[in-house]
């Protein structure tokens, strides 16, 4: 069954944007909280076989519930929901339910069923969230050892009136521009673009709930932006502003990254205990 907690303590409303369509959700005077929408459905194929990316363990703890841990470890998030595989609901219920000893007791926890993009597993999370939902988290459960400060830093930007505030990184490579070519022969460099100018983006990303629910809304499924939120409201025009990221939110994508993700937990435990 479906993990739920008694909720956090209401959060002062969070500042409404200029624009109509970014009007806050609920009355002036309604209590409103921070959510998180975990997006999960996928399958994680650079990983290799297996089980789903979300599922795969880091330290003998899923990817997922470090991911989920850290949501909630926000002193400003309240709910989280977890948007599993179409075919993986109950799974992913009964791996919240196992390891709900390592999870906050003042977060709620709720798991909804995925769609087929990303775009539509955060539609549907979206969906789901109560009435006094002002500010949404997007986070990938592919970053599990997002810091909390990281966290609250992106919440505390939405809370101050941006629509939309994303963590990034500084570049550390030169990136060059290229023309793709489909033979596989070299491709040529086309620009180097200034790499002061560049941030490399990750998550949680968060927003104003009605402008983020707006975007999807608004803008197609496909095309430059769609498998990313924050793109997905600066296609409306919305500003999209950038807050400190760390260097230990990265994505654990391929099997490199679970090496360096061990090591990460191997120094949290020997510090922190965590």
């Amino acid at each position: 069954m479906t993990v739920e907690r008694p909720s956090a303590p209401s959060e002062s409303p969070a500042v409404s944007p200029a624009s109509p369509a970014a009007a806050p959700t609920g009355s002036p005077t309604s209590p409103s909280r921070t959510a998180a929408v975990i997006p999960a459905a996928g399958r994680g194929v650079r990983l290799g076989p297996g089980a789903p990316k979300a599922l795969r363990t880091l330290n003998g703890t899923p990817m997922l519930v470090h991911a989920v841990r850290a949501m909630a470890a926000s002193r400003h998030v309240s709910l989280v929901v977890v948007v599993a595989p179409a075919d993986g609901e109950t799974e992913v219920k009964s791996l919240l339910d196992e390891y709900e000893h390592a999870l906050p007791e003042r977060t709620e926890f709720l798991v909804v069923p995925g769609g087929d993009t990303r775009q539509e597993s955060v539609k549907l999370g979206l969906d789901a969230l109560p009435e006094d939902i002002t500010a949404v988290l997007v986070h990938d459960a592919a970053r599990p050892l997002v810091p909390v400060d990281t966290v609250d830093a992106v919440v505390e930007a939405v809370r101050s009136g941006a629509p939309a505030v994303v963590p990034a990184l500084p570049l550390a490579d030169t990136v060059k521009q290229v023309e793709p070519r489909a033979d596989g022969t070299p491709e040529p460099v086309v620009a180097t673009p200034e790499r002061a100018l560049l941030r490399a983006v990750q998550t949680p990303q968060g927003f104003d709930r009605a402008v983020l629910v707006h975007a999807h809304e608004t803008v197609p499924g496909t095309g430059e932006g769609a498998t990313d939120c924050a793109g997905m409201v600066e296609r409306l025009g919305q500003p999209v502003v950038v807050v400190p990221g760390h260097e230990e939110a990265f994505k654990v994508t391929r099997p490199l990254d679970l090496v360096l993700a061990e090591a990460v937990l191997a120094r949290r435990r020997a510090n922190d205990g965590f």
